[in-house]
């Protein structure tokens, strides 16, 4: 049986197809298309998933959506009466688009695959919890979701036992701690649905003078549930995330968007809404096991790629376990939505912990050598033994590297296969990646990737991390890694075991057996404002556009030094930097 689980029209499109309760394929619309968190109906993702199933969209068993689109219709269209005229230019703007896609599902897989098979439609945070729960492993698990807003709920706790799935409360709209996170995003400089990530990286820079002053925002209970005051905020009523009064109380004007000065201020401002996140969510953790009295967490929505709040949940919240879903944020409501059909609906048996990360894209030697070659690119093909020997020199001689191998992974995160990787040692490592690979703002961190087998030894954390979704401390008594160690001593830690990935262990492990530390920076190959590279002529052009100073892609290293001459805008020039 084929399941085709599909998320759009909001931000990050994603496709995932299940084939009798296993994922074949899952992956993001931005991959392909190249556009950063594009959210339009996932022409290409579909064709991809399908491609890799060898199947045709005749042969899809089901259709399934990952929210209730008339739901969300009337909370929009409420919305907006109510705020009228207000609201106005949100009327106008959003309620064309939103019948032309949201309500045409059939009619446009119809249109492009020739589907007329059953379109479902399952409930935007059941599909985050169905995400987290059915890909955790465990049989019985509290399942917590935060993110901005489904059709009315912004967070939402239940119990998952075998194949049941159940909601038990929520949190509705106004009401969103994802809504009031991006409004700090947006205060600070940065994007909203794009950037929250940059105001956590920015966080540990600030102290939290600010906290009281955000209290007058939002109310808070003593089991989570939450209630803000919306006299601070208009992104319920107009095209803003909110308004003069909001900042009166922070006593400055919002920064210049993606410009102006990062003064103290906004640090302070920054560490301050990830302090209050940190409580909210812990005590939503903490209410949630109490209410159903079981202790492992699972998690999902935009909120649970928040890996400091979840490190401190771990630590504080009194759970015994925490899976976080890798894809967490919307794309990964397809995944959701589709194990929801196979095991709640239809009561099939339940898989195993998801069985493996990488679900994209991959791309066979033929396939990457014909590009190279169509790019007149200089490359040496190496055996495995000798390529992991030789990358390993390579970092350990401090140089950047691109790795690009096998499948792409499913969610946000590079996990070792569209990486850049480096020395976590060398104390200028983080400064050269930030600014010359990069092109980003240099208070970003870098996440470690570790042999999962040495990762208490190295970090203050006792259990496996395969999706870089926790932030540790650094343990104090081993040696300086400051290219991963952020500035109050943390780390987002990736854990790699052989099962999960064997040509990665194997390389991390070579670094290793050569240098004594089995920690290496991975970051995501890509630049600045443009998705991971997909395909190997992407992983080319990125490796051409930076300084980076090597690129291992399949079997074949190729040393920037050895590359001809070719005519492409660097992402420095694009970017206007030195």
């Amino acid at each position: 049986m084929n399941i085709l689980g599909l998320s759009c029209f909001y931000h990050d499109a994603g496709v995932a197809l299940l084939r009798d309760g296993l994922p074949v394929a899952a992956s993001s619309e931005e991959l392909f298309s190249r556009k950063k968190h594009d959210s339009d109906f996932p022409v290409n993702t579909i064709r991809y998933v399908l491609r890799e199933g060898g199947i045709t969209a005749q042969q899809l068993d089901g259709v399934i959506f990952y929210d209730k689109p008339l739901m969300k219709f009337d909370r929009l269209l409420r919305y907006q009466v109510e705020n009228f005229p207000r609201s106005y230019r949100q009327f106008v703007d959003s309620m064309p688009r939103y019948i032309a896609t949201r309500l045409r599902l059939p009619k446009l897989l119809a249109e492009h695959f020739d589907y007329h098979g059953p379109v479902l439609y399952s409930e935007h945070h059941l599909s985050h919890a169905a995400s987290a729960f059915y890909c955790s492993g465990w049989d019985e698990a509290t399942v917590l979701t935060v993110d901005g807003v489904g059709e009315w709920a912004t967070a939402s706790w239940g119990v998952g036992r075998g194949t049941d799935l159940e909601l038990l409360g929520e949190v509705r709209f106004p009401h969103s701690l994802g809504m009031l996170y991006s409004a700090f995003t947006y205060y600070c400089g940065f994007k909203v649905n794009s950037a929250e990530y940059k105001l956590m990286g920015l966080a540990p820079y600030g102290e939290p003078t600010m906290v009281e002053p955000i209290r007058q925002m939002i109310e808070v209970a003593d089991d989570g549930s939450f209630r803000l005051d919306m006299r601070y905020f208009d992104y319920d009523r107009g095209q803003r995330m909110f308004n003069e009064k909001f900042e009166a109380l922070m006593g400055q004007p919002r920064r210049p968007l993606e410009g102006g000065e990062l003064t103290q201020h906004y640090k302070d401002v920054a560490r301050s809404i990830q302090e209050l996140t940190n409580e909210v969510m812990v005590k939503l953790a903490r209410s949630a096991i109490e209410k159903t009295g079981v202790k492992r967490l699972c998690m999902a929505g935009g909120v649970a790629l928040n890996c400091v709040a979840n490190g401190v949940i771990l630590r504080e919240a009194g759970v015994e376990d925490l899976f976080v879903q890798p894809a967490a944020g919307d794309a990964g409501g397809a995944m959701g939505a589709a194990y929801l059909l196979w095991n709640q609906l239809l009561k099939k048996p339940r898989a195993p912990r998801l069985p493996s990360v990488y679900l994209g894209p991959g791309y066979t030697e033929e396939e990457i050598r014909d590009t190279l070659d169509r790019q007149g690119a200089v490359y040496r093909r190496l055996d495995r033994e000798e390529l992991l020997e030789r990358v390993a020199e390579l970092i350990d001689t401090a140089h950047v590297i691109g790795f690009y191998q096998g499948r792409l992974e499913w969610g946000p995160r590079a996990l070792g296969h569209r990486s850049i990787i480096g020395d976590a040692r060398h104390p200028e490592m983080r400064r050269i990646i930030n600014m010359k690979i990069k092109f980003r703002e240099g208070f970003r961190p870098f996440a470690p990737s570790v042999l999962e087998e040495k990762c208490a030894e190295w970090f203050e954390l006792d259990r496996p991390s395969p999706y870089m979704l926790l932030v540790a401390q650094v343990k104090k008594d081993k040696p300086e890694l400051p290219a991963i160690t952020h500035v109050d001593g943390s780390a987002r830690i990736q854990t790699v075991n052989r099962e999960q990935d064997p040509l990665y262990y194997d390389l991390i492990n070579t670094f290793y057996k050569r240098t004594g530390c089995p920690v290496i920076i991975n970051t995501s190959m890509n630049v600045r404002g443009e998705p991971i590279v997909n395909t190997p002529e992407d992983a080319w052009r990125c490796f051409m556009r930076t300084n980076m100073d090597c690129l291992v892609a399949g079997p074949y290293l190729l040393m920037k030094e050895d590359q001809p001459k070719v005519e492409l805008k660097s992402a420095a020039e694009e970017f206007g930097l030195d």
